[in-house]
């Protein structure tokens, strides 16, 4: 008899482990159910702000592979608007609710991957729950959105300034709506330093938001039912819609209510083959909790790349292969409108939390050689230890050509370089795409240079 493989959510992390267990095991020898609560599953979640924005014109686009192509294809019984609500580990069986009006039933499992992703942050605040207040977490939040735009709204509030809250803000401005931009912090992106984030609040300003940082959301004003303000302590600001960008957390209460463990931050505790403690139950993605390299600490991080990893190896595992995901160093990068802001490591406060003292630089430089047509302005900031003067993180604020250039010090950080090593780096040269000295190794050299004077200080 064929052994019983069940994934619970049918997106990245779970149809990547379900695609990678099926590529080695055929359906005679492993029989695979994967359950999605909504009604799309394999889409980039990432993509919705595009497609709110317009870039992204079809929403089938977004979809990496059909419903069809897992069930005729791959053998996988892939099956939308089926809600597990419950994991019975004793039983070895999850129960599921089916949305579209079946009734309740059991799903035996041999194996299960726990893939339920995260949950949006929503404030309990009076209004919430009005018309016209959105998030946008899933493809389906997206189309809800898409949906309201069509009639015509002139004002929206972004309640947010993550990455998630800044994109939605850049797809409400390219839309031709009055954009305004709420959060209780005093920057945008506090997984930037304060200098550096300062740098993306000018930005927002210079494209038409109103930027409101330092007040507390205190609610929604509401007629009808429906959404037309945003209160804060100190204004009211009108809104056809409001969109909510407050972050997520792991979405880990159908797991931890079975009796499988969790740990500080909320997500599932698994080893680096994505194995909980659990024998026979593994999990991946935006539920579970992973290692940061740098910071040596436990961190939870929703990324697309991070859970198609983990998902992966997860499925080579079950499949009888061997893969290991080892951990984040929390690389990650966003536009707003005609800027880019990227960031890799730990910033100058979470390497103080770990334990590190530091050397800091931050410079200036142009995309391209200064002649060369369409070269734009970029400012890199390292982070570096000022014992060793390894990198320990970076950030990076600029115009087009600016923001993947964190990936060469993503990994140098990943290599455990110092900021000596990197500035013998052979980074490529061109006029059109980079100055002769590459901002990258422009910051290295000033890097290196300020831990030199701080170990001869002392």
């Amino acid at each position: 008899m064929a052994e019983r493989l069940v994934v619970i959510g049918g997106d990245a992390a779970g149809m990547s482990a379900a695609s990678q267990a099926r590529d080695r095991r055929g359906p005679d020898d492993l029989r695979i159910v994967a359950f999605e609560k909504g009604g799309h599953a394999s889409y980039s979640a990432c993509g919705i702000p595009y497609l709110v924005g317009g870039e992204v014109t079809d929403v089938k686009d977004l979809i990496t592979r059909r419903p069809e192509v897992f069930r005729d294809e791959l053998a996988i019984d892939l099956r939308l608007d089926s809600e597990v609500v419950e994991i019975d580990l004793g039983r070895r069986a999850v129960s599921v609710r089916d949305h579209q009006g079946g009734d309740p039933y059991w799903e035996p499992f041999d194996q299960l991957v726990v893939a339920t992703g995260a949950v949006p942050s929503r404030p309990d605040l009076p209004g919430a729950d009005a018309e016209g207040v959105y998030g946008v977490q899933t493809l389906d939040d997206g189309i809800a959105l898409l949906r309201a735009l069509e009639k015509k709204p002139s004002r929206a509030v972004v309640v947010g300034a993550g990455y998630i809250g800044l994109e939605m803000a850049e797809a409400l401005i390219r839309r031709g709506l009055k954009v305004s931009l709420i959060d209780a912090a005093e920057q945008p992106m506090s997984m930037l330093d304060p200098d550096m984030g300062a740098l993306v609040a000018d930005a927002l300003r210079g494209l038409g938001v109103e930027v409101f940082l330092g007040e507390r959301l205190e609610g929604f004003a509401e007629s009808g039912g429906r959404v037309t303000a945003a209160l804060t302590e100190n204004r009211t600001l009108p809104a056809d819609l409001v969109v909510l960008g407050l972050g997520t957390r792991p979405n880990s209460a159908l797991a931890e209510a079975s009796g499988i463990p969790v740990g500080e931050t909320s997500g599932i505790r698994t080893d680096r083959r994505m194995r909980t403690t659990v024998e026979g139950v593994w999990a991946a993605g935006d539920c579970v909790e992973t290692f940061h390299l740098v910071s040596q600490r436990p961190v939870a991080i929703a990324l697309g790349t991070h859970a198609n990893k983990q998902g992966r190896a997860a499925g080579i595992n079950i499949g009888g292969g061997y893969a290991t995901f080892p951990g984040v160093i929390g690389t990650a990068v966003s536009k707003i409108c005609e800027y880019e802001v990227a960031r890799t490591g730990l910033t100058t406060a979470g390497a103080a939390e770990a334990g590190f003292e530091t050397a800091e630089e931050i410079v200036e430089s142009t995309t391209r050689a200064g002649y060369y047509p369409g070269a734009r302005q970029i400012k890199i900031k390292m982070i570096a230890d000022r014992r060793t003067g390894r990198l320990l993180g970076a950030q990076i604020v600029g115009q087009e050509g600016a923001a993947k250039r964190i990936d060469a010090l993503a990994v140098a950080i990943w290599h455990e370089m110092t900021v000596e090593d990197m500035t013998g780096l052979d980074l490529s040269y061109a006029p059109p795409f980079a100055p002769v000295w590459d901002p990258v190794l422009i910051a290295a050299r000033k890097a290196a240079k300020r831990v030199d004077q701080l170990n001869r200080e002392d």
